[in-house]
């Protein structure tokens, strides 16, 4: 899988062994789909398919456009600005 030059530089983060959930969510009380977590900073973020998209909302506020699922077992990582996936375990 291809990835772009954003990741150019970018320590991989890995994925906290315990996640509460979406940071936003959990404060509002709102639901989540899956998780995401920044590759630039270690934010916890809801997916595109979750009513509030805090991941995607997060990388337009703080201009961090990296993610990876933090879902347990997946390993694949996102660029939200090239829309490209790409294997990253």
């Amino acid at each position: 899988m291809p990835r772009c030059d954003h990741y150019k530089g970018l320590e991989i983060l890995s994925v906290p062994d315990e996640i509460a959930g979406c940071e936003e969510c959990l404060k509002t009380g709102d639901r989540w789909v899956h998780l995401r977590m920044c590759l630039h900073c270690g934010h916890i973020g809801c997916c595109d398919s979750s009513p509030n998209q805090h991941a995607r909302k997060h990388c337009g506020e703080r201009g961090h456009p990296l993610i990876r699922s933090a879902e347990p077992g997946e390993t694949w990582g996102y660029c939200y600005s090239h829309d490209i996936f790409t294997q990253l375990g």
